[in-house]
């Protein structure tokens, strides 16, 4: 190759390769950084939760989700009804969408007769959810089913106590 070709086709590589880089850097700058429930905590969570339902002797399914309602981790315990499954999923769910506890939705529908809220896609009210704040922002849940209401949401609180100790 002829010495200005040589210097022409380096000149243009360096003009692709420039280019080919502001895109990434820019890309890069609209990254966001978030805080998640890693499965180690996940597992803390379900076993400070299984602890205090075998101390009462219910037979709970409990399930963490992250901060979008997937699910992370969901353990069901001997003797629970199959259908405590879904609910508990449901719980953690409306807990982690609508970033406040199911218990919310259950006070607003019994003591508000706000029942319109029966009609919203994916929400469960009933206690027994809790969305995990860190920061000021929700970034995930735990929800439990198996037993009464209020002693889902006394295992799911025993869950939730888990990640800040």
């Amino acid at each position: 190759m002829p010495r200005t070709q040589c210097g022409t086709w380096t000149l243009l590589c360096a003009i692709v390769f420039g280019i080919a880089l502001v895109p990434a850097t820019s890309a890069h700058a609209q990254m966001l950084d978030k805080k998640a429930i890693s499965l180690a905590a996940a597992k803390k969570m379900v076993a400070a939760a299984e602890a205090e339902a075998t101390k009462n002797h219910w037979g709970m399914c409990i399930a963490v989700v992250d901060e979008d309602g997937i699910s992370i981790l969901t353990e069901r315990m001997d003797e629970c009804q199959v259908g405590s499954i879904d609910v508990a999923l449901g719980k953690a769910r409306t807990a982690a969408r609508y970033r406040r506890p199911s218990k919310f939705y259950e006070d607003a529908v019994n003591k508000d007769d706000r029942v319109g809220l029966l009609t919203v896609e994916g929400l469960v009210a009933l206690e027994g959810g809790f969305n995990v704040v860190v920061d000021g922002k929700t970034i995930g849940a735990i929800g439990c089913s198996g037993a009464t209401s209020v002693q889902d949401g006394q295992v799911c609180k025993a869950g939730l106590d888990a990640m800040t100790k």
